[in-house]
Protein backbone atom coordinates (compact mmCIF):
# COMPACT_ATOMS: atom_id res chain seq x y z
CA UNK A 1 0.00 0.00 0.00
CA UNK A 2 1.67 3.18 -0.82
CA UNK A 3 1.25 6.59 1.16
CA UNK A 4 0.53 8.32 -2.07
CA UNK A 5 -3.15 6.66 -1.85
CA UNK A 6 -3.63 8.26 0.90
CA UNK A 7 -5.30 11.95 1.00
CA UNK A 8 -4.40 12.65 -2.61
CA UNK A 9 -3.75 16.06 -2.85
CA UNK A 10 -6.47 15.98 -5.95
CA UNK A 11 -9.19 15.71 -3.75
CA UNK A 12 -8.05 18.24 -1.28
CA UNK A 13 -10.58 20.70 -2.19
CA UNK A 14 -13.54 18.03 -2.58
CA UNK A 15 -12.48 17.22 0.84
CA UNK A 16 -12.42 20.12 2.47
CA UNK A 17 -15.99 21.04 1.04
CA UNK A 18 -17.73 17.96 2.57
CA UNK A 19 -15.96 18.40 5.72
CA UNK A 20 -17.95 22.26 5.60
CA UNK A 21 -20.77 20.73 4.18
CA UNK A 22 -21.43 17.79 6.77
CA UNK A 23 -24.44 16.37 6.62
CA UNK A 24 -26.79 16.67 10.07
CA UNK A 25 -25.91 12.58 10.40
CA UNK A 26 -21.69 12.95 10.28
CA UNK A 27 -21.74 16.29 12.83
CA UNK A 28 -23.90 14.11 15.17
CA UNK A 29 -21.80 11.30 14.82
CA UNK A 30 -18.41 12.91 14.87
CA UNK A 31 -19.62 14.35 18.24
CA UNK A 32 -19.75 10.59 19.41
CA UNK A 33 -16.23 9.72 18.06
CA UNK A 34 -13.53 12.42 17.56
CA UNK A 35 -10.85 12.65 19.70
CA UNK A 36 -10.31 9.03 20.58
CA UNK A 37 -13.85 8.76 22.81
CA UNK A 38 -14.66 5.43 21.30
CA UNK A 39 -12.38 2.39 22.43
CA UNK A 40 -9.89 4.86 22.17
CA UNK A 41 -9.65 5.01 18.31
CA UNK A 42 -8.72 8.28 16.61
CA UNK A 43 -10.68 9.15 13.53
CA UNK A 44 -10.27 11.32 10.90
CA UNK A 45 -13.29 12.82 9.04
CA UNK A 46 -13.28 12.91 5.13
CA UNK A 47 -9.96 11.01 4.50
CA UNK A 48 -9.42 10.02 0.98
CA UNK A 49 -8.07 6.63 -0.12
CA UNK A 50 -7.26 5.94 -3.74
CA UNK A 51 -10.00 7.47 -5.23
CA UNK A 52 -12.43 7.39 -2.58
CA UNK A 53 -13.67 10.35 0.07
CA UNK A 54 -14.29 8.16 3.08
CA UNK A 55 -16.73 10.01 5.45
CA UNK A 56 -15.11 8.41 9.03
CA UNK A 57 -11.47 6.66 9.26
CA UNK A 58 -9.23 5.21 11.53
CA UNK A 59 -5.88 4.51 9.66
CA UNK A 60 -4.12 2.74 12.80
CA UNK A 61 -7.10 -0.09 12.58
CA UNK A 62 -7.79 0.20 9.50
CA UNK A 63 -11.72 1.00 9.62
CA UNK A 64 -14.11 2.70 7.78
CA UNK A 65 -17.57 3.97 8.72
CA UNK A 66 -19.77 5.31 6.09
CA UNK A 67 -23.09 7.35 6.72
CA UNK A 68 -25.43 6.13 3.67
CA UNK A 69 -28.25 9.10 2.21
CA UNK A 70 -30.86 8.64 -0.17
CA UNK A 71 -28.28 8.39 -2.96
CA UNK A 72 -26.75 5.27 -2.32
CA UNK A 73 -30.13 3.24 -2.07
CA UNK A 74 -30.26 3.36 -6.28
CA UNK A 75 -29.45 0.26 -8.12
CA UNK A 76 -26.26 3.25 -9.26
CA UNK A 77 -25.26 3.72 -5.68
CA UNK A 78 -25.33 0.14 -4.83
CA UNK A 79 -22.97 -0.74 -7.45
CA UNK A 80 -20.62 2.75 -6.01
CA UNK A 81 -20.66 1.17 -2.99
CA UNK A 82 -20.01 -1.98 -4.08
CA UNK A 83 -16.86 -1.05 -5.97
CA UNK A 84 -15.67 1.16 -3.30
CA UNK A 85 -16.06 -1.70 -0.21
CA UNK A 86 -14.81 -4.03 -2.19
CA UNK A 87 -11.40 -1.79 -3.37
CA UNK A 88 -10.97 -0.76 0.44
CA UNK A 89 -11.26 -4.74 1.17
CA UNK A 90 -8.81 -5.96 -1.47
CA UNK A 91 -6.14 -3.18 -2.04
CA UNK A 92 -5.73 -1.67 1.26
CA UNK A 93 -7.17 -4.24 3.65
CA UNK A 94 -9.64 -1.81 5.35
CA UNK A 95 -13.04 -2.83 6.91
CA UNK A 96 -16.01 -0.92 5.94
CA UNK A 97 -19.20 -0.53 8.31
CA UNK A 98 -22.34 1.09 6.82
CA UNK A 99 -25.34 2.86 8.66
CA UNK A 100 -28.25 5.00 7.60
CA UNK A 101 -28.60 8.24 7.76
CA UNK A 102 -31.75 7.80 9.85
CA UNK A 103 -30.25 5.10 12.33
CA UNK A 104 -28.08 8.24 13.45
CA UNK A 105 -30.89 9.59 14.96
CA UNK A 106 -33.23 6.72 15.56
CA UNK A 107 -31.09 4.51 17.40
CA UNK A 108 -27.53 6.67 17.94
CA UNK A 109 -26.81 3.92 21.16
CA UNK A 110 -26.93 0.94 19.02
CA UNK A 111 -25.10 2.49 16.18
CA UNK A 112 -22.28 3.23 18.37
CA UNK A 113 -22.21 -0.07 19.97
CA UNK A 114 -21.95 -1.97 16.51
CA UNK A 115 -18.93 0.31 15.66
CA UNK A 116 -17.87 -0.80 19.71
CA UNK A 117 -17.80 -4.72 18.51
CA UNK A 118 -16.08 -3.72 15.25
CA UNK A 119 -13.46 -2.25 16.75
CA UNK A 120 -13.11 -4.88 19.28
CA UNK A 121 -13.31 -7.79 16.27
CA UNK A 122 -10.80 -5.66 14.54
CA UNK A 123 -8.42 -5.26 17.84
CA UNK A 124 -9.10 -9.14 18.68
CA UNK A 125 -8.16 -10.46 15.02
CA UNK A 126 -5.00 -8.21 14.76
CA UNK A 127 -4.04 -8.29 18.16
CA UNK A 128 -4.10 -4.45 18.79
Amino acid sequence: MSTQDHNNRNLLENRRYLRKNSTSAEVLLWTQIRSRQIEGVKFRRQFSIGPYILDFYSPEIRLCIELDGKDHFTSSGDRYDYKRTEFLKNEHNIVTIRFENKDIFNSLASVLEEIRRTIASIKNEKHL
